[in-house]
């Protein structure tokens, strides 16, 4: 992709492995099942409208969490829009004129979507927890609960749904919430029948537990080209890469400090590149002094000291020729060279959610 020399810091996101990943998905779960891509915090800090419009033809519907995100998704898709986080009392009236699907936790809720509809009609999701703990219809009268919203006039229960704070981490558990929510949607068809749809998968139940599909699976992070199972990476394609650019170039004679805190003092003499982008842009603060790296001519560039707002110092001693303006590779490939999204959380103690949604709004996005 072609950038402006003048850019400092910018993601290029490639929406042929974003559309790879949609497809492994897909293919993960089988035939008939839709895919419902969670395009929310600004599509993991991809661009929501822009990523919404690449998956048109791969997606049958989109997760936002809130009223504000399911809005931009519209004015990109005409796909259904189903909001993931409880709605605010101030939000259902433009919830229910927008057509949006709200994801429920009682039936208090559910009846007051109920009133609001009056002779038209509103499809709701029923969130049931089984064991995430923020939201939802209690497990124990998760059946109760349902039959009685069934009944409600002006309304109709779009879905019912779960979701899996360990899919990733521990399978026992999982299997448990899963086996205790296919006990629930027998009963659930049985004793309120409806043409409900029923979701459970994020990604990492895509990954681990496909069987368990329902109607709908909801893929988030790996349509972004993360996984956090190292056998799964292997079929994702990565969609950004965030980039930046030495700025300034000096030799630092040993016994240099660097940067806030003169947390590292330089052993020996070195050459060290400044580059235009630091805890502002989506280089994560935590990574300091952690062992991390850039990539710069295709080699990696161990960063030194502390990461500051704007600005990030690296060293560059073992790469020759190394002049201002070349490109630095924060996250993604360059030459033989990889740095996931997965490195740069496990460097920060975090997780690739928080890296990619941390890439500040002053770096531009660039799509090809």
């Amino acid at each position: 992709m072609k950038v402006p020399d003048s850019y400092r810091c910018w993601a290029e996101i490639d929406l042929a492995a974003l559309r790879h990943n949609a497809r492994i998905a897909r293919e993960r779960v089988g035939v008939g099942v839709a895919l419902l891509a969670v395009v929310k915090a600004n599509a993991y800090g991809h661009g929501l409208a822009e990523v919404a419009d690449a998956l048109r033809d791969e997606a049958q519907l989109f997760g936002v969490a809130n009223l504000l995100e399911a809005t931009a998704a519209r004015q990109a898709v005409p796909h259904p829009i189903i909001i993931l986080g409880p709605a605010l009392p101030a939000e259902r009236a433009e919830i229910l004129a927008r057509e949006f699907i709200p994801s429920i936790s009682s039936y208090a809720e559910a009846r007051e979507f109920s009133l609001l509809a009056l002779n038209s009609s509103i499809a709701i999701n029923c969130a049931v927890d089984t064991g995430m703990g923020r939201m939802g219809l209690a497990e124990p009268e998760a059946m109760t609960e349902i039959a009685r919203i069934a009944t409600l006039p002006n309304l109709t229960i779009h879905s019912v749904s779960t979701h899996l704070p360990v899919a990733d981490e521990d399978p026992a558990y999982t299997r448990g919430q899963l086996e205790r929510f296919s006990s629930l949607m027998t009963r659930v068809r049985g004793e309120a029948p409806g043409s409900y749809l029923a979701h459970a998968l994020p990604s990492a139940g895509v990954a681990g537990f496909p069987n368990s599909a329902y109607e709908i699976v909801r893929a988030g992070l790996m349509l972004y080209g993360a996984a956090p199972d190292p056998t799964f990476q292997r079929l994702l394609h990565p969609v950004m890469t965030l980039k930046t650019r030495v700025a300034f170039l000096r030799h630092l004679p040993a016994g240099s400090s660097v940067s806030y805190g003169r947390t590292f003092t330089a052993p020996h003499a070195l050459r060290a590149a400044t580059l235009s982008a630091g805890y502002a842009d989506g280089l994560p603060r935590s990574i300091s002094n952690r062992e991390a790296a850039v990539l710069i001519r295709g080699r990696r560039c161990p960063v030194l000291g502390r990461v500051t707002m704007d600005l990030t110092v690296v060293d560059v001693s073992s790469v020759p020729n190394v002049t201002v303006g070349d490109e630095a590779v924060l996250i993604g490939r360059q030459g033989e060279e990889e740095i996931l999204a997965t490195e740069v959380a496990t460097r920060a103690s975090t997780i690739a959610w928080e890296v990619f949604t941390g890439i500040g709004n002053r770096v531009p996005r660039v799509y090809g």
